[in-house]
Formats: C-alpha cells, structure tokens, sequence
C-alpha cells in the first residue's frame, strides 16, 4: 500500500492501531538476552513520554537533544519528542564534552535524553548545570534529574497529534569533516518526502528485516532505518556492540542492509583472515563449486537473506563492488547529504555500471554547473542552517538548488560519477590541480590497504598515506613484509600509469597509526578528516618526498 503524502507520525499511528502485536524493534539487553517491543509498546512508551514532556510547558516547538548508541528507545524517545510538539536534536554519542557544549548551546537544548553510551565520564562535563537531564533504559551509571520510568508513570497521550508538513521536525547536526557541525533542519514534509519515495524503491515490507548500527542521529541510518521502519514496516534490530557485532548480524539476518564502504571491506578482510585470498579467489572461479562457496560466505556473515544491499557516504572501491557481485550480492551505490535528507541518487537494483552512483532518485532535479558541481534540488531539500542565514545563501542557490559541493558528470541515462570534491582539490607546488578521492579509490582496491588519504597541497607531487589492514599489519611485523613491501610499489606503478603526469604520486607512505573515530582521524560516519591527517604528519611530508624510495614506512 501507497504511502505517499503522509508524514511520519501519520503512518506511525496508523500502524500501531493496525497491528499492536507486532514486532518492532528488537534491543540487545546484554548477556545474549533480548528485548522486542511491538508497535503498541513503542506506541505506548512514547504516548506516555509525551504526556510528560507536554506537563512540561515548554514553548511550542522546542528543540530536546537525544544522545545515545542506537538502540529501541533512541527512536521511541524521537517519537515522544514530535508527539509532545517538539524538534529532535540528536547528538553523536563519541562527541567531545566540548563538541557536545557546542551542539547543546548552539540548539537551545531545552531538554536532553540521555541513553547507552560507551564513555558518559568524557561526555557529561559537556552538560552545563541546569540543563536537565533524562535517562533511557542501558544509560550509563550517572546522576540523572529524571529517569525513563518517571516518563513512563505519565499516563498515555490519547490524541493522534499531527504536525504540518511545514513544522521543523528535527535538526541533524553534521558530523563536520573540516570544523564546526552545521545544522541542518529539516520539516516532516521533507523526511516524508525522502521516505515516501526512497521506501517504494526498493519494495520493502513488513517481512523485511534491518539490523541498526550506523549511527541514528545521521541522516543516512535516520532514514534507512528508523523511517524506513515506519514507513514499510520493517522490524528494526539493534547491534549491542563492536565485539558482538557478528553475533547481531546473524541474529538479524537482515533482508536489507545499508554500510559504508568501510564496512563493507572490513566483512571482506574478516572473510580473508579466515580464508586466504588467493584460495577463495580460486574456488569462486570453479564452475558450480563457485556459487556454493559464495553462498557459504555470505551465511557466515548473516548476509545470506540480504535482498537490497546498500552503500554510501563514500566512494566504493570497484574491485570490492566486484568481489560482492562473485560472492552472489550486489552493493548498490547511494549518493545524499544531510542538507538533501540522504535522497538524492541510488543504483537501481538489475541496472548496476560499475563506477557510477546510479540515476536519481524520483522526484529529484539534478543540474552540473560551469565548474562541474553537482546541484541537486528536491522536496527533501533542507530548510536551513539552524541561525547560519550566510552559509545558508552559501548553501541553497536563489532557484533552490542544494550545492553539494562534489564535483562530478552524467551519462547519456542520468547517471552519476562523482570526480572529487570542490574543497580536497589542492595545488602542487608545480601549480597544479589534484582532486584526491579518485586516486585514493584506486588505492584502497589493495588487498591490505584499509584507509588512504592523498596529500600534496604545496609538495612538487602528490603522495599517498595508508593504514593497513589487520591482515596486512600482520604481515608487515612477519616474513611476509618484503612481499608486501613489493606488492604495494607495483599498486603504485599501476596506479600512475593510468594518472595524469601531474597527478601521479611521488610515494606510498605506510602510516603506523590506526585511524578511528576514537583518535579523531575519522568522522564518527567513518569519513577521514583530512585537516586532521594533514596536520598530524605534515611537518614530515617535505622530509618524505625528498627521499627516493616508492615506498616508505613510518618509524
């Protein structure tokens, strides 16, 4: 059935009256134990929730922050939010105690959740006194002005309330590569406008199965998951952690799946530390054999039921889009940005060309300007920069075009190949040009190569810094690092061969860092943060190109 016109809470209500007993989310509780909440209990939560939140008398529309790992009552409490009149504000849950100063002052946080977090300690001193505090169930060990339970002695809102489609719904701050996060607002009509039309691609239902643990408060898992899930249906199931993650995935068995490209290598690099590549390589090749062993790789990721397989944030290797197609899987490339509501471009299932992100989605006007920016403008546009009009007009052309900020081109059927960004372009010293992200693309198709980042803004060449896998950093510390030592001077003969002269890299630089989220190389969406890497080894870049070796090893 349609659902097209209706906004968020619209259909939410119209499934917990249809069918109460259903499972909705299903929540890790620790120990192997779960918990599942159907659409009446959920329902019920945050009926309650709001009744609370109403007592509260807070002006109309006030903006709640919600930090928290996913997990079930991230979304009931998003529910609660809109259902007692107000804008959800979610935090990332790895923020700095200052970022979350930032976020909460620059919001006019009323009021914050606060729910499962790794490390509360780093965190709370990001809340100021005053600011009152309500804990989810699996919150950290902390002093809290309320608890989930106080909510839930609220007796049950007994309205449908219903919002316009013009009301702001929830402002996303963006996880910010370079800076300061923006942040974004957007109305219900835009997320029912990117769910409506995002949902009836891929014709998921009620049957299909989604496993949360990308970040929620990004727009990406914002929409694949928690208004997909109102939208079609789905049973949402929530990872408990990074060491149980397996297990989640299995438990789940997800019929749809959405990653970015580093998850998808690292379930490739877990396959190869249990399988040589060069075995699975041969038995994928046999006739009949092939197919089986495909199949079996796939169960033992709990991958085996997925349907639609998605991909965005980044560009993915072509190689790896490759090796999930011999394995019996296509990952379909998607192209957003918080400011479009993650709706932009998807690769439509059966129309995949490798290297291209796919046609937009409907609805969705896209132009390339003079300088081979990509605009697009839709009905899931933001309104805004929350109290930023100047990046706003920065932002939004005067006709109403989102500038993204990526370079790129179509083909002759609509489809889109991204060729940078507008901002990572540098000069050499040589006065030349050099958009990154492509050669980094060619990089990371290395086998033992998990993260690359090119640099060369004022070198006389670029050069490539690189973080090993964990098989490749076994290797490496073992008899096989003259091998590897040699693979990775041929990836970078190979790879310049097929640059511009200006382009080619003087060097590959074997970082001895891991880049995390942790350590602030990456964005909690797991993007590189290039201002970062270049200012933790730039003093050593001038030292690095004047040396002669292809490829060099930190000390």
């Amino acid at each position: 059935m349609s659902v097209a016109f209706r906004l968020p809470l619209q259909v939410f209500f119209e499934r917990e009256a249809r069918h109460p007993r259903q499972r909705f989310l299903v929540q890790p509780i620790g120990g192997g134990e779960v918990q599942t909440l159907t659409w009446g209990e959920a329902g019920h939560q945050a009926r309650c929730a709001a009744h609370w939140l109403r007592a509260r008398e807070l002006p109309q529309g006030s903006h709640i922050a919600l930090i928290s790992k996913n997990c079930a009552h991230w979304i009931i409490a998003d529910l609660a939010i809109w259902m007692a009149g107000h804008v959800s504000v979610p935090l990332y849950p790895n923020l700095t105690a200052d970022s979350v100063a930032h976020v909460l002052e620059h919001s006019e946080a009323a009021l914050v959740f606060i729910g499962k977090l790794d490390d509360w300690p780093a965190i709370a001193p990001g809340i100021k006194p005053g600011l009152a505090t309500i804990s989810l169930p699996l919150c950290p060990k902390g002093e809290f002005d309320f608890t989930w339970a106080d909510l839930q002695a609220s007796s049950p809102i007994q309205d449908d309330p219903a919002p316009a489609a013009t009301d702001l719904a929830t402002i996303i701050y963006t996880s910010g590569t370079t800076g300061l996060p923006k942040g974004v607002m957007h109305t219900f009509g835009g997320l029912a406008f990117a769910a409506t039309r995002g949902t009836e691609l891929f014709g998921l239902g009620e049957g299909d199965r989604l496993l949360s643990y990308l970040p929620l408060c990004h727009v990406a898992e914002r929409m694949f998951v928690e208004m997909a899930a109102v939208y079609t249906g789905q049973t949402v199931f929530f990872a408990e952690s990074l060491d149980t993650f397996l297990t989640d995935l299995q438990r789940a068995r997800p019929t749809a799946l959405f990653g970015v490209p580093r998850i998808w290598t690292k379930f490739q690099m877990g396959v190869y530390g249990k399988i040589p590549e060069k075995r699975l390589d041969l038995l994928l090749r046999l006739p009949f054999v092939g197919k089986r062993v495909g199949r079996k790789v796939l169960a033992g990721l709990g991958l085996d039921a997925v349907r639609v397989a998605l991909s965005g944030a980044a560009p993915v290797p072509e190689a790896l889009l490759r090796w999930y197609q011999r394995l019996g899987l296509d990952v379909l490339e998607v192209y957003g940005m918080t400011e479009s509501c993650g709706y932009s471009h998807v690769c439509r299932p059966g129309q995949q060309k490798i290297g291209w992100i796919g046609l937009p989605c409907p609805d969705v006007e896209v132009r390339i300007d003079p300088a081979g920016e990509v605009q697009v403008r839709s009905g899931a546009t933001m309104l805004g920069y929350f109290k930023d009009p100047q990046k706003t007009a920065e932002t939004l052309t005067e006709d109403g075009f989102l500038r993204t900020g990526d370079k790129g081109e179509q083909d002759t059927e609509g489809r889109l190949r991204l060729t940078g960004r507008l901002k990572e372009i540098f000069k050499t010293s040589k006065g030349k040009y050099v958009a990154p992200a492509p050669i980094e693309n060619r990089l990371a198709e290395h086998g033992r190569i998990e993260q690359v980042c090119v640099v060369g803004d004022g070198l006389s060449a670029p050069m490539g810094l690189c973080v090993l896998s964990a098989v490749g950093q076994q290797e490496a510390a073992g008899e096989a690092r003259q091998s590897l030592h040699a693979s990775l001077e041929r990836l970078l003969e190979e790879v310049n061969q097929v640059l511009d002269k200006h382009e080619r890299l003087r060097q590959l630089v074997v970082v001895k860092d891991s880049w995390a989220v942790e350590n602030g190389f990456l964005t909690p969406t797991l993007k590189i943060k290039r201002n970062i890497i270049e200012s933790t080894y730039g003093p050593q870049f001038q030292a690095w190109s004047a040396r002669s070796e292809a490829v060099l090893w930190q000390d």
